[in-house]
């Protein structure tokens, strides 16, 4: 009697209930489904997005700054000194590094900003000069047309941005005092989020997990440390290659006489948070005064590049970086240029670290799935035939 009870269900349990694949594509299928659902009532969570808006900022700065400024504060509780008094003189030390770059680093860039802009027009008619004798050799006399045309767009492009810039800034200036008001809030908030997150960082991970059940605790608090690991040491090797690549340009630029040598290595630093991308984009303005200041001084830019490359590309980024992250620099390209078009500036800085996070979470459930599916287990056949004849 029993055998017959089961037989009807036998095909179902056998092809569904027992399937692994047919249940993890079912699982797919829910996930799909609630996603679909939550973009119905998106308005809903409208008020969520707002606040985020408004604490995402000085978190995110609070974040950057813990993970720099946390393994120093590690440092001196290994020595004995409580982390209170560490993140309370590591305060006034960065206070003091802030007062310094307020009163003579953020004048001089002031200045050199403002030269520069002046002499702009000037610069620009010097380039458009070198250009032209440059291609006036006979050697372009097949492609001028398309050059003058090529440069006739530019120009054209360029004074097109210029008068939109100039439109739409009237029209901007809520949104501008908007941006204001919000850094103004982080800049208020960010530093009692730095001092609880050094304080009680720790805390933090454990707090949340044990909401979870206990089977899930330890598998997903060692998640939350694996990202944690990724995200701090690739945010501070970046912020350190980036320091460094600011001071070598400083130096190299200012060697051989460069003008604006200060601006353009902050620039450069600010811009190598950008990998791979950020060091030629930070060469255009120097190039652009090379030009200006003629082959010998354009020759000199090019050879500091060179040299900052070799120095940051075979010392600083392999000593600082290493292969903490594990990510192909095609696959980094690659987020650069998605997180870029999705989510701007801020997604191209920090595109990297979310992805080595989401990284781990999906490894993690991968391999998960791999043990309780059962569909990717190795055939043992081969590897004892291997053992016999090694035998």
């Amino acid at each position: 009697m029993d055998k017959k009870e089961k037989r009807p269900f036998s095909w179902f349990w056998k092809w569904f209930l027992d399937n692994k694949f047919v249940t993890g594509l079912l699982i797919v299928l829910l996930i799909l489904l609630i996603i679909n659902l939550f973009t119905k009532v998106s308005y809903l969570f409208f008020p969520v997005w707002q606040f985020l808006a408004i604490v995402g900022l000085p978190i995110i700065l609070a974040g950057i700054l813990f993970y720099l400024l946390n393994p120093i504060v590690d440092f001196f509780e290994r020595r004995g000194i409580k982390r209170f008094y560490s993140i309370v003189g590591l305060f006034i030390l960065v206070a003091g590094l802030i007062a310094w770059g307020v009163i003579v680093i953020i004048p001089e860039i002031r200045e050199q900003t403002t030269t520069f802009v002046n002499r702009l027009p000037g610069y620009v008619d010097t380039v458009q000069v070198a250009l032209a004798d440059f291609f006036s050799d006979p050697v372009f006399d097949k492609v001028q047309d398309q050059i003058a045309i090529s440069g006739e767009r530019i120009m054209s492009s360029i004074t097109a941005m210029v008068q939109n810039v100039s439109t739409t800034t009237v029209q901007s200036i809520g949104n501008f005092f908007g941006a204001v008001a919000s850094i103004f809030i982080a800049i208020i908030t960010m530093p009692v989020i730095l001092f609880y997150l050094l304080k009680d960082g720790k805390k933090i991970a454990p707090y949340f997990v044990q909401f979870l059940p206990t089977k899930m605790r330890q598998p997903t608090l060692r998640v939350l440390q694996e990202m944690n690991k990724q995200v701090s040491s690739y945010i501070r090797g970046q912020l350190t290659v980036a320091f460094a690549v600011a001071i070598l340009f400083m130096v190299g630029f200012s060697i051989i006489g460069l003008d604006y040598a200060i601006t353009l290595g902050v620039i450069a630093g600010f811009l190598n948070l950008v990998p791979y991308i950020g060091s030629f984009l930070a060469m255009i303005p120097a190039i652009f005064l090379g030009i200006v200041g003629g082959p010998v001084l354009l020759i000199q830019v090019l050879i500091v590049f060179a040299i900052e490359q070799a120095i940051e590309g075979r010392l600083i980024s392999p000593l600082v970086l290493g292969s903490q992250l594990a990510v192909h620099p095609v696959t980094i390209l690659f987020v650069l240029l998605t997180a870029g078009k999705l989510f701007g500036f801020v997604g191209v800085v920090l595109g990297v670290p979310a992805y080595a996070a989401i990284k781990v979470v999906i490894t993690n459930i991968f391999n998960w799935y791999k043990t309780v599916s059962g569909l990717y287990e190795e055939d043992a056949a081969p590897k004892s035939t291997t053992d016999e004849k090694n035998k």
